[in-house]
């Protein structure tokens, strides 16, 4: 069976060869029902675009590259979501892989994807940003999550200290006096969260705080383990609230303080602070920091997509000064350093005392809002 080729698709469907090109490349430039046309003819005759061919022919790929350490945290089921969603928006497509914790997986998908000539990359980073960028791959990368990163590199982060710090006030305006502090804070993010939860401390400074610096981030179980154990205590002993460097872990411990007799929140408030909606499935609704997952991959493509579109402009301005110094001048610009925040809010739920929402509730609220609406941005 022979090839369809893109001259076949223009002759079947009565346009030139360049409104098929421009329908493929650049599909605003074309009117909607021609693109429907062309859409339908390549559909019928089963077209595929070389995109080999185009790229030698100077053309552009529109594909973006998402490298995520996993695919097991709400946070990264988010950042799909938004990444996808803005690629679309500005006519990309987006491949997504997953790196398994992995820095060495992790450095052979980004040289993987350089080889492939996407248009640009992100990345949600295990490995050493400045090694990244020591590699000198031809491929325009944003960072993601990541505060600490070379100069010259492009990054998009949420606040992760003040995700502490939001929930660590808000447990203290409930009224906490004896505040248990719970899980490892053994990677960065988690690591500023404790710091944001412990300067929220430091100034309101309640009576008692314990810091348990134990209990795996992604195990429920060791939050079940710990609630169950600070529930037992002696009345006299026992906090009155427990705030968990992640959602996973917060959950765990309400099961916990639950099996141990006690009231979430009457007896004992619980607190997350990662915004991870794959681990709000407790009895009780968890009050925890609005989940940034979402604006990290719509605003890491809105900043890639920048960058791309910026350096294209730039080698078009080289085209035309094809001759003499003023070309080297301009080719050697270093490109500008760009990091953006995402800055977090509090949700309020029934673990630490506000009164459980239903659908009522939300009856004329507007939808697409991530303080209404949350599911939206999942």
């Amino acid at each position: 069976m022979s090839r369809v080729r893109i001259v076949d698709v223009a002759r079947e469907a009565g346009v030139s060869l360049g409104t098929v090109s421009n329908a493929l490349n650049h599909p605003e430039r074309v009117r909607s029902d021609t693109r429907k046309l062309i859409e339908e003819t390549i559909d019928r005759l089963g077209y595929l675009p070389n995109q080999s061919a185009r790229l030698l022919a100077g053309g552009t790929n529109k594909v973006l590259g998402l490298v995520l350490p996993c695919l097991t945290h709400g946070c990264s089921v988010q950042i799909v979501n938004g990444a996808r969603n803005e690629a679309l928006r500005h006519g990309y497509d987006l491949i997504v892989l997953c790196a398994n914790e992995d820095a060495e997986y992790e450095a052979r998908y980004l040289r993987f994807l350089a080889g492939m000539q996407v248009a640009g990359a992100l990345v949600q980073p295990v490995g050493d940003v400045e090694r990244y960028e020591a590699l000198g791959l031809p491929v325009h990368t944003v960072y993601l999550g990541v505060r600490d990163v070379p100069n010259d590199a492009l990054s998009v982060t949420p606040d992760f200290e003040a995700q502490g710090s939001v929930v660590a006030e808000h447990v203290l305006s409930r009224g906490a006096q004896h505040v248990a502090v719970i899980g490892e804070p053994d990677v960065p993010m988690r690591a500023q969260r404790f710091e944001g939860v412990r300067s929220a401390l430091a100034v309101y400074e309640p009576e008692r705080v314990e810091l348990i610096l134990e209990g795996r981030s992604h195990g429920s179980i060791d939050g079940v383990r710990l609630g169950s154990m600070l529930a037992r205590r002696d009345p006299a002993e026992r906090p009155d609230a427990i705030i968990a460097l992640s959602d996973v872990l917060a959950t765990g411990a309400i099961a916990g303080v639950q099996a141990a007799g006690c009231s979430v929140p009457d007896d004992i408030m619980v607190a997350g602070c990662d915004g991870n909606p794959l681990a709000w499935t407790g009895a009780v609704q968890l009050t925890t920091c609005s989940p940034a997952g979402y604006e990290l991959g719509r605003k890491g493509v809105q900043l890639l997509v920048r960058t791309i579109e910026e350096a294209e402009e730039e080698r078009a301005v080289l085209r035309v000064r094809s001759q003499g110094a003023l070309a080297m001048q301009a080719g050697h610009r270093g490109r500008p350093a760009a990091h953006e925040v995402i800055r977090p809010f509090l949700l309020e739920r029934a673990s630490t005392g506000a009164t459980s929402l239903t659908g009522e509730d939300f009856e004329g609220f507007p939808t697409g809002i991530p303080e209404y609406d949350v599911g939206s941005f999942l």
